[in-house]
């Protein structure tokens, strides 16, 4: 089986209470929302890719305030193309920011769609990723080891 590592730097960006989200078709078509950021790209500091996405794909220029931690997550991906399936482990970094400058807007041609605020109390209702779940338990806990525990979603 084929293995795949895939690196990349999220943002938290939390302002009176309401949360920043960016808006993603899941692998059927449906749309979800995930946090602002994405892969980085080979020699990249992490820092500096999320520094990138979050301008990329939400207009926004934003400061990086802290390292909340990091998630890892391992699954196996169906078959891609001729490849077959694949062992594919993410390795995501977990910031806090701030915006401080440019204007919200929506990314074109990229990733996601759609970027908008949302309230925190509003977040569980919302169809998304897991991985905000994780964010913003890091952001609230502040664990010292840089690790959330939250369960798979089912």
């Amino acid at each position: 089986m084929r293995k795949k590592l895939r690196v990349a730097a999220y943002a938290v960006c939390v302002r009176d209470d309401r949360i920043l989200l960016a808006r993603s078709p899941a692998p059927d078509g449906t749309p979800e929302w995930v946090l602002p950021g994405g892969g980085m790209e080979h020699g990249e500091d992490p820092l500096d890719t999320v520094v990138r996405e979050l301008d990329e794909e939400t207009g926004y220029r934003v400061e990086v305030t802290g390292l909340l931690g990091i998630d890892s997550s391992r699954r196996t991906l169906p078959r891609e193309g001729l490849r077959g399936p694949s062992d594919h482990h993410a390795l995501r970094i977990l910031y806090e920011a701030r915006i401080v400058g440019g204007e919200l807007r929506n990314e074109v041609n990229g990733s996601t769609d759609l970027a908008a605020w949302h309230d925190l109390d509003e977040v569980p209702t919302l169809t998304h990723v897991r991985l905000i779940d994780v964010a913003l338990k890091l952001w609230r806990d502040r664990p010292a080891n840089g690790r959330a525990h939250v369960p798979p979603k089912v």
